[in-house]
């Protein structure tokens, strides 16, 4: 069984509000961490003598369970590193901040841009560091598993689809986005950063 991981934070984030974030939280993050212990039961099952003849790329039950697995196990992740990076006061940390302003020209042109690709994506947008390119990239994903690249790491993980926002701010994403800003606690993002460099 996967542990499910407490909200770090407790209360409103701004006006993020502890409704949203528990709902958010206790029920569509819990229900991906069922999933994909559930998902990995029935691999398991699969992958120690079940019977894999039917296997083939149209439709058949492993197609489905893998194609399952990188949905749930996704947005397990992109649910855990987005919670954590939350519960800030959205002032930047130095060496993330200056590697940042050093990438986009500013810390302003940073948050500008990371908010245009929150408006873009259809589900995540990822501030990530490329190992492929060693470089800082900014990602967005349309569902958990797509937009993802691989050997990126993710630092910043901000989710747009409408559960995290609509109660508090109905179709208004922009005032949604600006709020998580506000309240990225970019404590946890640079460790993150330090760690992938």
């Amino acid at each position: 069984m996967t542990p499910k991981l407490p909200l770090p934070f407790s209360g409103a984030q701004g006006n993020i509000s502890e409704k949203t974030l528990a709902i958010h939280h206790d029920k569509l993050y819990v229900g991906y961490v069922d999933k994909k212990d559930e998902i990995s039961e029935k691999l398991k099952a699969l992958s120690h003598g079940g019977d894999v003849s039917a296997a083939n790329q149209s439709y058949s039950e492993l197609r489905a369970l893998k194609d399952g697995e990188t949905f749930a196990v996704n947005g397990t992740y992109l649910h855990e590193w987005y919670f954590e990076n939350l519960g800030g006061d959205g002032k930047p940390m130095d060496k993330i901040a200056s590697a940042l302003a050093d990438k986009y020209g500013s810390m302003e042109n940073f948050l500008k841009y990371f908010a245009a690709c929150g408006m873009a994506a259809r589900g995540w947008v990822v501030l990530a560091w490329d190992t492929h390119d060693k470089a800082l990239k900014i990602y967005n994903g349309d569902a958990h598993n797509q937009g993802g690249v691989w050997g990126a790491i993710p630092l910043l993980v901000l989710d747009v689809y409408e559960h995290a926002y609509f109660i508090d701010f109905g179709s208004d994403r922009k005032t949604y986005i600006q709020e998580f800003i506000n309240h990225i606690n970019w404590s946890v993002v640079e460790q993150r950063y330090l760690a992938a460099i």
